[in-house]
């Protein structure tokens, strides 16, 4: 499993988040992955490799193709990292809240 940094980097590529939105819907091969982007399927291939060397998705063999699927593991700790700031983003939020009340309070 790749670090963080590394899930962060892959997805900043906006044709990569595309793909895995994608994948995050539903598992697929690249064929199905492909239809409809703006990119060749040997492009969505390459996109799909990065994904999977940052831990992003996995792939299993079916018959000829490879189906794709998101990979819980690096997706842990990318959330736990973005979780530290909706804490305190709501911490902030209710701070503010609690602010508002006083000063309705006293006016």
């Amino acid at each position: 499993m790749a670090n963080m940094n590394s899930a962060l980097l892959a997805l900043a590529d906006p044709t990569r988040r595309a793909v895995f939105e994608r994948v995050a819907r539903s598992p697929a091969p690249v064929g199905d992955i492909a239809k409809g982007l703006p990119v060749s399927r040997p492009a969505v291939s390459q996109h799909l490799k990065v994904l999977k060397e940052a831990g992003l998705v996995l792939d299993h063999a079916e018959g000829a193709r490879r189906i794709y699927r998101i990979d819980p593991r690096g997706l842990g700790p990318l959330r736990a990292w973005l979780d530290q700031f909706w804490g305190a983003a709501l911490d902030a939020f209710a701070a503010d809240l609690e602010t508002q009340a006083k000063d309705d309070e006293h006016d």
